[in-house]
This record gives C-alpha cells, structure tokens and sequence, in this order.
C-alpha cells in the first residue's frame, strides 16, 4: 500500500491525530498542487483569450 489517499483534508487529519509526522511530510503535494494548478491555469487562460476578449469588445 502507499497510503495514498484521495481526499488529502481525511488523510492529514488522521495523520495529524496519529502523530505520523511522515505522512504528514508527504501530504504536501497534495495541498499545493491543486492551488498553482489553479493559478498556472487563470494565467494561461488570460494569456491565450486575453485578445479574443478585447476583439469581442471592440465589435460590439
């Protein structure tokens, strides 16, 4: 097993109650992850319509 789980709010509280401070040095990734996924993909996604956007505005 590799302890992987896939809700990492379950699996950090556990860790934290069972004093498994290895695990919990593990459960990084799946905290981080998630939020510069989210920011790489509002960046990229301003990038690439930033100027449809702007010739949408200029045809109204």
């Amino acid at each position: 097993m590799t302890n992987t789980s896939v809700n990492p709010a379950r699996s950090t509280g556990v860790a934290l109650l069972c004093g498994n401070m290895a695990l919990v040095g593990q459960l990084w990734l799946f905290w981080i992850a998630p939020i510069v996924g989210a920011v790489a993909a509002g960046f990229l996604y301003n990038s690439f319509l930033e100027e449809t956007l702007e010739e949408r505005r200029v045809r109204e």
